[in-house]
C-alpha cells in the first residue's frame, strides 16, 4: 500500500512537473485521493505499531515497562489518526 502511493505521488509530481498550492490544494480536494491518503496513512501508522512493538518485545525486558511503552505508542498512533483525519476531511 504504501509503494503504491509513493508511486501515485511521484506520477502525480512528474505529470504537473511538480505541484503548486493550487494544484496541491486540488489534488487533495478529490475525495478519492483523500481516501488513498488516509489508506497510506493506516499503512504507515500500523507498519510502525509492528516495529516500536518489535523492539519493545526484543529489548524492553520488565513487562510493566513494556506494556508502558506499548500503551504510549498505541495512544500516540491513535492520536496521530485523529490528526490526519482532521487534515483530511476537517475544514479547510
Amino acid at each position: 500500500v504504501m509503494a503504491l502511493y509513493t508511486v501515485l505521488i511521484l506520477a502525480l509530481l512528474l505529470w504537473h512537473g511538480g505541484l503548486d498550492r493550487a494544484a496541491w490544494m486540488s489534488t487533495f480536494g478529490s475525495e478519492p485521493f483523500r481516501l488513498a491518503t488516509f489508506i497510506f496513512m493506516v499503512a504507515l501508522l500500523w507498519h510502525a505499531w509492528v516495529g516500536v512493538r518489535n523492539i519493545a518485545m526484543d529489548y524492553v525486558k520488565p513487562v510493566a515497562v513494556r506494556l508502558a511503552v506499548q500503551v504510549a505508542v498505541i495512544v500516540l498512533l491513535v492520536g496521530y489518526a485523529g490528526w490526519t483525519i482532521r487534515v483530511l476531511w476537517g475544514s479547510h
